[in-house]
């Protein structure tokens, strides 16, 4: 007789293996990195915007999955909605019907922007992007796509040509005949427009790495530049999305910008299941999709899963019921406004930005002596040591869940859930002048580590 699976049991077994199983098996940085920075911790549970440990203490979580979990974890409306449609025994994926879950979400995903008409739904935010490139290259009749420097985007091949950072670029070459241009130079994007072979721009109206906005104005009047040279625009809303920066979409902060193609993913997913979306303009769709011969000119294999749908219904009507972007919006403006209230009390705190619940927190050079001292031993190093050390005690002594920014940024970017309450925000707000407070007064638990990064950081050149 076979053996039924038991993954409880097999969980109480070979649980505390965690850290040798992924040292052994698959990517064997990741135990490193996280023993070398005192994340090496193991959490028993989670539900909303907190862990448990072993011994019962709680951690603030102010990552979110790196924005995945919108909801936090655990929401019980996501929850009941994948124990229905598991219950419900479906013929899901047959390929040769058309579902119901998938036209309501798209029903409903669109009428958060009514000026876009379809959707295609694959697993990630990488391939959202991927779809959006090529769409915008199949219904222009153009190859080049121009991005934003230091963007982000994904790291698949086409999301990974359109990635600003060159530290995720290295080593992958060739990649697509993409171009960069700084966020917010409309003469750079005129320039390249006027070469007449650029498909679109694509953009994060808020970029995650280092949290900077697109200026006032900018995303409306390249929107009006591209449209003028017949090229589209491209909204990577796979982290900004969803009620992230206090708005549904992050491009809706500015009057009479309609993106032609909008990526979202991450939130959508509630947390389990994963999903991407790609919505667009119907003649878009009508071009890519212009007859029955190329009715799977771009498909996904687990594209319109029963799950993956069922998830995303269920975390639009948690949003809408829950007020869920009322929340971050205002949640946010509150844990700006504390925080931008520190600036000119340390140092070394340099900048405070972002919107909603997508907040920036810049690191910069200080003015007295001791302290400029210790910190140009940083950089020299490394730069980044600052933010991470940081980042640590917030979370060896608060108990509180964050990370830097990217790499070589002194910046620390929260993104929590967006269910988080005053009491949450607060409770980040007291522990990091806490922290500030340590670093200014020479706290030697924190500069002590922070000679530690130095070792390691000259050690990995």
């Amino acid at each position: 007789m076979t053996k039924e699976f038991d993954l409880a049991a097999l969980l109480a077994e070979r649980g505390a293996e965690r850290y040798e199983l992924h040292a052994k098996h698959l990517n064997h940085q990741q135990p490193r990195m996280l023993r070398t920075i005192g994340f090496d911790k193991v959490y028993e549970r989670a539900e909303g915007a907190h862990f448990w440990d072993a011994d019962g203490n709680d951690y603030l979580d102010m990552l979110a999955g790196f924005a995945v979990m919108g909801l936090g974890r655990h929401h019980p409306v996501v929850r009941q909605a994948l124990h229905d449609v598991l219950d419900a025994s479906l013929a899901d994926l047959t390929r040769f019907d058309c579902p119901p879950l998938p036209g309501l979400l798209a029903e409903k995903l669109l009428s958060y922007s009514p000026h876009l008409d379809r959707v295609f739904f694959g697993n990630s935010g990488t391939e959202a992007v991927e779809t959006a490139l090529k769409f915008a290259r199949y219904a222009t009749g153009r190859r080049r796509i121009l991005y934003c420097a230091h963007a982000f985007h994904g790291l698949t091949a086409g999301s990974l040509s359109v990635n600003g950072e060159d530290g995720f670029r290295k080593g992958f070459a060739p990649l697509l005949p993409d171009t960069a241009v700084p966020l917010g130079d409309l003469e750079a994007l005129a320039r390249e427009l006027k070469k007449g072979d650029v498909a679109a721009l694509i953009v994060e109206p808020v970029q995650g790495k280092g949290v900077h906005e697109a200026p006032p104005g900018y995303l409306l009047a390249a929107q009006e530049l591209l449209h003028r040279h017949k090229a589209l625009l491209i909204a990577d809303e796979v982290q900004t999305g969803l009620g992230r920066t206090g708005r549904f979409y992050a491009y809706q902060h500015e009057d009479g910008v309609e993106p032609d193609l909008v990526c979202v993913a991450k939130a959508l997913s509630g947390g389990y299941v994963p999903v991407g979306a790609t919505l667009g303009k119907e003649w878009i769709f009508q071009k890519v999709y212009s007859s029955m011969d190329r009715v799977q000119v771009h498909s996904a294999s687990f594209g319109s899963n029963a799950q993956a749908m069922a998830a995303g219904l269920a975390v639009l009507s948690v949003m809408e019921n829950e007020e869920i972007v009322a929340n971050a919006a205002a949640v946010g403006e509150r844990l700006k406004s504390r925080l931008a209230a520190l600036v000119d009390r340390y140092e070394l705190l340099a900048d405070v930005r972002g919107r909603g619940l997508m907040i920036g927190i810049e690191f910069g050079r200080p003015s007295s002596l001791g302290l400029r001292s210790r910190w140009t031993m940083l950089q020299a190093a490394r730069k980044g040591l600052f933010a991470q050390m940081v980042v640590v005690p917030l979370l060896q002594r608060h108990r509180i869940l964050t990370q830097v920014s990217g790499d070589h940024l002194e910046v620390i970017k929260l993104i929590p859930p967006l269910i988080i309450d005053t009491d949450d925000a607060d409770r980040f707000v007291d522990a990091f002048t806490e922290v500030m407070e340590d670093a200014h007064n020479g706290g030697g638990l924190m500069w002590d580590f922070g000679k530690t990064l130095v070792k390691q950081a000259v050690a990995n050149r």
